[in-house]
């Protein structure tokens, strides 16, 4: 019969929701021996083939799945389809008669459903109102359909998918057949109704019956019914009916026509035992067919008379002899009669024979023990008997040779011996009365013994743990006695003798340290053989496991690569592990030697939660203990903020310093720094940022930064500047002149300075609240104002000061500037300007012949500017006693005017810089300026401006 693979599922829907598992198990049936099946082989969607040695397989993909056991067929297609539909019908994939059928309309997790209604070929079957499941107790063709379901979610109507259920027959319609329909009378006819049980319902057993129309027979196990021998009234028309025990299903086949033929007479004679020996019973056997049942008469010849002797007539049809005489030889024959016929037989000729004697058995060797390469002879020998005689010899029941004497009443046997000859002989004669066995003979033949067998009981390389293992060792060779050993990895387990048996056995009860490898050996002192290794498997349930963690830190951080490791310390290989985390499945990976196996995760924040593994092999499922992770966050770059109560930091504000990270695992340690100096830190439990107040110094001022740290790496944020300004305090104006009371023609300086304030620090100077002129100081330093003053220059002044923060104003000064007269500045203008032009002469032609020499020799004039280009030195001439400003008295000029005098000092480096200028137009120029100068100092008179005039020309 074909085997054929039938795929089962479990759960048993073919429709499921995605993210479901269905378990698939794969069957042969008809196999004897199932442990045999070595591989299973998966057909998966896709044209995808995947070989297993285990029966079932896990799948979670819609598609068409069979599978194949070893040595037989592949099973049909199951269709799978895993939903994303919020509901679904799910029926089992394959129904059958009198089946108990669960439908069940099922809705996603987290999805309310109402009204529920099942739908059988487009009608309503039921309105599921407290259970989503139908049942459909005992199924049969006329629960075939197509089925679906439908419910109401919020006002709108939902459909599941639609299942076509066929219900399939647990057998087919049984057929009678006959091992003939036309037979002749007086034979063995026999009846067969032949049905099966399905492949997926192989439970149970059928009966059957066998019908006539006005009889019957009795249910029976047997498919078979037996006419012997059938007669012309069994003729007629039959059926069969076929059910299964204890169930209701019952079917019948198609009538078969049975037409029994009539015999034709027939007489034969033959006898038994074909050869008649003397003392033994003969019976004579006469073989009718006829109806009506003939009678049977028997004869023998008689040569020498006309009429033959009757011996018998009856209805039975043997003759016996009960004991032969040599008188009883002769020529027999039958007649058979009835009314409708009489008939004679063939004759049979009776010979009586002498039956042999027991014989003897002798060997050529006279002793009973010879070796390996000695020719024997063995001779049997009867003391009567008619020939020709049989003479068969014999070693351990085997039949050697077999030989016929015509002649003589003895018969012989030879051959060189072997390690195998040793063992028990006889021999037997026989002349057809019977054969006749002489005595047994042992003959020992000195061997050394073979490589032994080792074989394990009962038969396989795998076991499991508890249960009775026997080794067996065993010799085909060798001679007694024999001491055999056995070896559990090369480590003495027991010793046996054996004197009689050329095998030895040793039993133990299996523990797990039982596996590994086994031999034995033989000994009979010719040196010790040792069988092969056979290596034992014992199956061990798996331990529970333990779940290890390994992360590259102490801490796991998000990022990093954890190893989920999974390992029982005991099971056999191979073994499953499913790894889940807050009971969800992860992944899972086999271990084909027994050792752990390990899941990679690379982490992320929802990584942190509960882990733990299983384990299995096959014999039962072992879970881990619960292990926590903690996924950790390391900071991000922090952000530093500046908060200060206005634009502006001014000494005296709070300044509050905010450090935040947008990412990081709490609690985060915040240092806080002002130009790498550290100020404080604090702490955020449940992350965030965090702040640090200063009242603001002018110390304050400069770059500030801080940094994040929660055990996973410092960072640290951008530097921010800050700037804290100080406010102005109020300014000191101070007037400077060269004598104690000044004059119109004087040069008056002004200088106002304010002791604090941040630069740039904006100085208004007034002169009777009339502004006269701004400046800006930089550096934060005073700054001055010079006027050459003038009758309208009495009066009050102030200063002002502002850097942004608030406007101070200075005390007040008066000053009051007097007049002098005409004829002495003039003469002195006219003698001073007279003087300067004749120096400024005798400078240019002097500048002018140096420049000529320096050419001359070749040397291009050079300017270096890092040693400055003119030098002008500013001499004051002030009297002793004067309050108004803090200048000492220049020596040289205690007793002239007070008036400013430049003297212009030219080094070696500004000379050349003049030479180097390209016409005479710059030369003049730089002599001109400071005579110009000194000009200004001078009053406004007639002959002042014509000096000025003449100074302008030349210009």
């Amino acid at each position: 019969t074909e085997i054929k693979s039938v795929i089962s599922l479990h759960p048993p829907w073919t429709t499921l929701f995605k993210g479901e598992t269905v378990t698939l198990t794969c069957k042969a049936f008809q196999i004897n021996a199932p442990q045999k099946i070595k591989w299973y082989r998966w057909y998966l969607p896709g044209e995808i083939q995947y070989k297993t040695t285990g029966n079932t397989y896990e799948v979670h993909e819609s598609g068409g799945y069979k599978c194949q056991a070893q040595d037989s067929h592949s099973s049909d297609r199951v269709d799978l389809i895993f939903s994303a539909a919020n509901l679904i019908l799910q029926a089992p994939s394959d129904v059958f008669e009198e089946d108990s059928v669960v439908l069940r309309c099922q809705a996603k997790a987290n999805i309310v459903l109402n009204n529920m209604t099942l739908y059988k070929n487009g009608k309503i079957l039921k309105i599921l109102n407290k259970t989503s499941d139908f049942r459909i107790h005992q199924a049969s063709m006329k629960d075939s359909g197509e089925y679906y379901c439908s419910g109401v979610k919020d006002t709108h109507s939902v459909s599941s998918n639609k299942i076509q259920i066929v219900v399939q027959e647990l057998f087919p319609s049984p057929v009678l057949r006959a091992s003939s329909t036309q037979p002749t009378e007086g034979h063995t006819v026999t009846l067969t109704c032949e049905s099966q049980l399905s492949l997926q319902r192989p439970e149970g057993q059928l009966q059957f019956r066998f019908v006539k129309p006005s009889t019957m027979s009795e249910w029976r196990i047997s498919p078979e019914f037996q006419f012997s021998p059938i007669r012309r009234e069994n003729s007629g028309s039959y059926w069969c009916e076929a059910r299964r025990i204890n169930s209701l299903v019952q079917k019948r086949s198609q009538e078969l026509q049975i037409q029994v033929q009539e015999i034709v007479p027939d007489v034969r004679i033959h006898s038994h035992p074909e050869f008649v020996f003397e003392g033994l019973e003969l019976v004579l056997i006469c073989s009718v067919s006829g109806v009506p049942r003939p009678t049977i008469s028997w004869y023998k010849k008689q040569h020498r008379l006309r009429k033959d002797r009757e011996l018998q007539t009856s209805s039975e049809t043997e003759f016996k002899v009960p004991v032969v005489q040599n008188s009883d030889a002769g020529e027999y024959y039958c007649i058979a009669r009835n009314s409708r016929f009489s008939i004679k037989s063939n004759s049979v000729i009776i010979s009586v024979k002498v039956p042999v004697s027991k014989p003897v058995l002798t060997f050529s060797s006279p002793g009973t023990r010879t070796f390996v390469g000695d020719k024997m002879s063995l001779q049997c020998e009867v003391q009567r008997g008619s020939l020709p005689i049989w003479f068969q010899f014999f070693r351990e029941g085997v039949l050697l040779k077999k030989r016929e004497a015509v002649s003589w009443i003895t018969a012989s046997y030879s051959f060189f011996l072997i390690a195998e000859h040793s063992g028990n002989y006889y021999c037997t004669a026989d002349n057809g009365f019977g054969p006749q066995r002489s005595e047994t003979m042992s003959l020992s033949v000195t061997v050394p013994v073979s490589q032994p067998v080792l074989t394990l009981s009962p038969p396989g390389t795998r076991t499991l743990v508890g249960n009775e293992v026997r080794l067996q060792c065993e010799v085909q060779r060798g001679s007694s006695p024999i001491q055999y050993q056995f070896f559990h990895e090369d480590v003495l387990l027991t010793k046996i003798e054996a004197t009689s048996w050329r095998t030895k056995s040793y039993s133990f009860s299996v523990t797990a340290e039982h596996s590994g490898n086994y031999y034995c050996t033989a000994d009979n002192g010719f040196g010790p053989q040792s069988s092969e290794t056979i290596n034992l498997s014992v199956i061990v349930p798996v331990s529970r496991p333990v779940l290890t963690l390994r992360t590259p830190r102490a801490q796991a951080v998000v990022g990093d690569v954890v190893q989920l490791h999974c390992e029982a310390q005991r099971g056999s290989p191979p073994i499953l592990y499913q790894f889940y985390h807050e009971d969800v499945t992860l992944g899972s990976s086999s271990s084909p030697s027994g050792e752990g196996a390990s899941f990679n995760l690379f982490l992320k924040t929802e990584h942190s939660g509960n882990y733990f593994c299983e384990a299995n092999n096959g014999q039962g499922v072992q879970r881990s203990y619960t292990v926590s992770l903690s996924v950790k966050v390391p900071v991000s770059h922090p952000v530093l903020t500046l908060r200060t109560p206005r634009v502006q930091a001014v000494v005296g504000d709070i300044l509050e310093i905010h450090c935040e990270t947008q990412r990081g695992s709490p609690p985060i340690q915040y240092q806080f720094y002002r130009e790498n100096v550290a100020l404080g830190s604090c702490s955020s439990l449940s992350g965030g940022g965090t702040s640090f107040n200063l009242s603001l110094t002018t110390e304050h001022s400069g770059n500030y930064s801080c940094e994040a740290d929660n055990g996973l790496g410092v960072q640290r944020s951008e530097a921010v500047s800050l700037s804290v300004k100080v406010p102005v305090s109020r300014p000191v104006l101070t007037l400077r002149t060269a004598r104690a009371q000044v004059v119109v023609g004087d040069v008056l300086e002004l200088r106002c300075e304010a002791q604090r304030g941040s630069p740039p620090i904006l100085y208004w100077f007034y002169h009777n609240n009339v502004t006269l002129e701004t400046s800006t100081s930089h550096s934060g330093q005073g700054v001055s104002l010079n006027l050459s003053l003038t009758a309208g220059h009495s009066g009050t002044y102030s200063c002002e000061v502002d850097n942004g923060l608030g406007p101070q104003h200075s005390e007040a000064v008066t000053l009051f500037v007097m007049g002098l007269t005409g004829s002495k500045s003039s003469l002195i203008a006219t003698s001073v300007t007279g003087g300067l032009l004749s120096v400024m002469a005798v400078a240019a032609v002097a500048l002018l012949f140096y420049c000529w020499l320096l050419r001359k020799a070749g040397g291009k004039p050079t300017f270096d500017s890092s040693r400055g280009e003119v030098v002008y030195s500013e001499v004051w001439s002030v009297k002793k006693e004067n309050k108004l400003t803090a200048a000492s008295e220049p020596e040289p000029f205690k007793k002239t005017d007070s008036c400013v005098i430049y003297s212009q000092v030219f080094s070696e480096q500004v000379v050349r810089y003049l030479c180097s200028l390209q016409s005479l137009h710059y030369y003049l120029f730089a002599v001109i300026i400071p005579v110009k100068q000194l000009l200004n100092c001078q009053k406004d008179t007639p002959e002042e401006e014509s000096g000025n005039n003449l100074l302008a020309l030349l210009m």
